[in-house]
């Protein structure tokens, strides 16, 4: 199965998934469980904007990192510059944050509210060059089906 089969394959699985009566971060964690689960990321989660910052939400995967500040590293990179940012490799991002040696590619997916960023969708692989534009068109319509009161 092609990438891009998998992401319409799971597109409507995680529509039938998100719950409008539960709080945001019960839809945060199923969305990552379910990415991680069909791709086989090294690590697929949420950092949420909380006080002016990125903090760690629902995730799967190894330890990461539980701050992140505005502007820093891909995940800062991204919200600040409110766009998707997909990195080939991450030791030629300026100013990347390493929460773990094995991470050697990311994409970044901004999550917005009436037109703010109140969190990213942040996915790591442990290869090189793992995400592309399909990813990036994907993982944006995904989040986009977060239920956010």
């Amino acid at each position: 199965m092609t990438k891009q089969e998998q992401y319409e394959a799971l597109l409507p699985q995680i529509q039938a998934v998100m719950d409008k009566n539960v709080d945001i971060i019960a839809n945060m964690a199923n969305m990552a469980a379910m990415l991680h689960e069909t791709f086989g990321f090294w690590w697929t989660g949420f950092y949420r904007v909380i006080n002016n910052e990125l903090v760690l939400g629902p995730f799967q995967g190894p330890l990461a990192c539980t701050r992140i500040a505005y502007g820093r590293g891909v995940c800062g990179s991204a919200w600040k510059e409110r766009r998707t940012l997909v990195v080939p490799d991450v030791e030629e991002f300026p100013g990347h944050i390493a929460c773990s040696s094995a991470s050697r590619s990311e994409i970044v997916v901004p999550v917005f509210h009436n037109n703010e960023v109140i969190a990213v969708l942040d996915i790591d692989s442990d290869r090189l060059a793992t995400f592309d534009e399909t990813d990036a068109k994907y993982l944006e319509r995904i989040v986009m089906l977060l239920i956010i009161p």
